[in-house]
């Protein structure tokens, strides 16, 4: 199963996409790591972004998206534009999309048997947050059901 790890900040969705098959993770190079939205308050932007980000799961054949949970208020909440793209990736049609919780991905970190080093995946420093996302999914419905 191939899935998309996506954390949102500003006007970015910063992607991971990771597969698991018969217990061995890998992590494709992908063409872009990150999708922005230039302008958010532009209909037709927003609609470019969906569009984008749609091919880009396609392209890829990605199967599932979880997207990092983010407070509604308070201290660690979200920024509007962040709650517009997850608004978009959701509404794309025939791509089953879920919100992890954070609590749910440390804990299913913590929990997990298999041990990578972010270090050695390749991936960018800043698609950690991504990259946890997704891989405390895999891990989570393995260990915390």
């Amino acid at each position: 199963m191939k899935i998309c790890g996506v954390e949102l900040k500003g006007n970015d969705a910063i992607i991971c996409i990771m597969s698991r098959e018969n217990g061995l993770y890998d992590i494709p190079n992908t063409r872009v790591q990150k999708i922005s939205l230039v302008d958010a308050g532009d209909a037709a932007q927003v609609q470019e972004f969906q569009f984008a980000f749609a091919k880009l799961m396609e392209d890829y054949k990605v199967e599932k998206v979880v997207i990092k949970g983010r407070g509604l208020k308070g201290k660690f909440a979200g920024g509007p534009v962040g709650f517009k793209l997850e608004a978009a990736i959701q509404l794309i049609k025939d791509l089953p999309v879920e919100i992890l919780p954070s609590s749910f991905i440390k804990k299913a970190l913590t929990r997990s048997q298999v041990d990578i080093d972010f270090r050695d995946t390749g991936l960018k420093q800043y698609q950690e947050g991504a990259f946890e996302t997704v891989f405390g999914f895999f891990e989570g419905s393995l260990y915390l059901q």
